[in-house]
């Protein structure tokens, strides 16, 4: 600043208002005003009532506490009518997975295809072995050890995750997917030949 420009002192400036007795929820820690834009408006509303009747009452003057009391004494009743039905419920549930899961598993095939390349160069593509719990990089990298080849887990057209193996070793993936994990029926893996890619 140059010195013709006057400088405002410093009683000059406003005073600054600071708030200090701000009264925030207890359950969404906002101002009792925006508790409408919170997701727990019921929640807030029943612990403003509580905990400070004065500001409910300026808030919300149509609405009456003792109506408000009633319907949440008819609510805890009904929940716990909900509660003991949910825990009926849930065993029903968790015994139609587990059916659910056995017939995915029944249903469930592991399939060894053969890709021809260009020329003499084959590919293997083993999908399926997820539906029985297999890890897909263990068994990928298994493969690449035990055939000293190059096997990978890609996604294929259809979104699913297969392992691709590099070379002609169809009839030993096979012999080991059956050594490696015997929960697989032998009945539920098929070998196909595919098209050339």
């Amino acid at each position: 600043m140059s010195d013709d420009e006057a400088q405002p002192e410093v009683q000059d400036w406003p005073e600054t208002r600071v708030l200090k007795d701000i009264l925030y929820c207890g359950v969404c820690s906002m101002p009792p005003e925006y508790c409408d834009y919170s997701g727990t408006t019921k929640k807030c509303k029943k612990w403003l009532s509580d905990e400070h009747p004065d500001v409910f009452s300026r808030l919300y003057p149509n609405q009456d506490l003792s109506k408000d009391l009633e319907e949440k004494a008819t609510l805890k009743e009904g929940e716990e009518d909900v509660a003991e039905e949910g825990e009926k419920k849930k065993p029903k549930v968790q015994e139609t997975k587990a059916e659910k899961e056995r017939r995915k598993k029944a249903e469930a095939h592991v399939v060894i295809c053969r890709i021809e390349r260009t020329k003499r160069k084959r590919v293997i593509t083993v999908f399926g072995l997820e539906n029985f719990d297999v890890d897909l990089k263990k068994a990928a990298k298994l493969f690449a050890t035990k055939f000293a080849c190059g096997a990978s887990v890609t996604k294929n057209p259809q979104g699913q995750d297969e392992i691709v193996v590099q070379g002609d070793v169809q009839d030993d993936i096979y012999e080991l997917v059956r050594e490696t994990w015997p929960s697989i029926p032998d009945d539920q893996i098929d070998m196909t030949e595919g098209k050339k890619k």
